[in-house]
């Protein structure tokens, strides 16, 4: 048997159906594929295959076949080690009470909570607890060289943020176990750290509205 291969297939058009993403995760299965599938915030469906190339190219053209499907772009991709295909919609998440650091030499407590939905990457306003805003928004890359979901599982994940306020090398380091999971997150030493900096107090805004977490509960109105 040829080796294991990954590809990542970014699938635009009229794809936000989950019937698709059932259809695909389905698909994947009969062709002993791994991996999973997401409907991206843009609207647009991602895929991220892993196994034999015959089988991944098949699962290309049943892409490539769908109504209102506009294009169908792919890219070699290091293997994550997954153990099933499945349909993602949930966001691993974790909560950084101080903020996250650019200064390497700072480690922030990071507690893991519940998983969130895709939903929940739009929501400004008051919650029961107090009040969300959106702090920072961008894309993340695995770092090193051992794939997410065992690195997550050993409890030391290493990944590259690209936001408008974090950039760069970031690492997770499990602290505690159990069911409530601790975490230090700690900015790795590259071109984007800033020793002595602390990004969450030199820039407390939201990068949707523009307001901070003391306007939205000082006046209590909602953001538009």
């Amino acid at each position: 048997m040829s080796e294991p291969t990954a590809r990542r297939i970014a699938v635009a058009g009229a794809v936000a159906d989950p019937v698709l993403r059932e259809q695909v995760r389905s698909r994947a299965v009969e062709l002993g594929l791994l991996g999973w599938v997401r409907l991206m915030e843009d609207g647009s469906l991602c895929v991220h295959a892993e196994g034999a190339a015959s089988g991944i190219e098949e699962l290309v053209g049943l892409l490539r076949s769908v109504d209102g499907v506009e294009s169908v772009a792919e890219r070699i991709v290091r293997l994550e080690g997954h153990e099933q295909f499945a349909v993602r919609g949930v966001m691993r998440s974790w909560a950084v009470p101080k903020g996250p650091s650019l200064d390497p030499a700072v480690k922030r407590f990071a507690a893991e909570v519940e998983d969130h939905s895709l939903e929940h990457n739009d929501f400004e306003g008051r919650t029961g607890r107090g009040g969300v805003i959106i702090w920072d928004r961008g894309t993340y890359e695995q770092g090193g060289r051992v794939p997410w979901p065992e690195a997550l599982e050993r409890g030391h994940a290493v990944f590259v943020l690209n936001g408008d306020k974090l950039r760069g090398g970031f690492a997770l380091q499990r602290t505690r176990g159990g069911e409530k999971p601790q975490w230090l997150m700690v900015k790795r030493r590259d071109e984007h750290a800033r020793p002595g900096s602390d990004v969450a107090a030199e820039r407390p805004e939201s990068v949707q509205s523009g307001r901070t977490l003391d306007d939205l509960l000082s006046d209590g109105s909602a953001i538009p």
